[in-house]
């Protein structure tokens, strides 16, 4: 839970200190997914549901997808890099779910996805067919 009173410069301090110290543990570059709002246990999920986006979307919400963009960029800048070993490319993307909660909350979850995630979808139709997708 962050201080209400600290706003969005209490998230981005959170997120920082937590891949920051999560270091090299998690195989950077990696996809960062972070939950704001709800309840302690919602933002985790929201967290989730924030890395199981594609890469590269984008909150349809103009000032979360600005925050996403933010928290890329000093992410990258830690210096953490690939494999922890130093470089430009600490995260590959930071997506970003929230949800309405109460004013005197401000819970805040980050799930860290490592660089192997490998995403697929199958869809089954009524006769039994299966197709499979897979991004690249």
């Amino acid at each position: 839970m962050c201080v209400p009173a600290d706003g969005v410069r209490g998230i981005k301090e959170f997120v920082l200190d937590s891949i920051v110290g999560a270091g090299g543990k998690p195989c950077p570059p990696g996809i960062v997914g972070v939950g704001i709002g709800g309840s302690a246990d919602y933002a985790m999920h929201l967290a989730k549901e924030a890395i199981a986006r594609p890469v590269g979307s984008r909150n349809p919400d103009p000032l979360v997808a600005q925050l996403e963009e933010e928290l890329t960029g000093l992410l990258n800048e830690t210096g953490i890099g690939p494999m922890g070993m130093g470089g430009d490319v600490t995260v590959l993307a930071v997506q970003v779910e929230h949800a309405d909660t109460h004013m005197t909350l401000n819970p805040v979850a980050v799930n860290y996805q490592c660089w192997a995630a490998r995403r697929a979808s199958a869809h089954i139709g009524s006769d039994g067919s299966i197709e499979y997708e897979r991004d690249a």
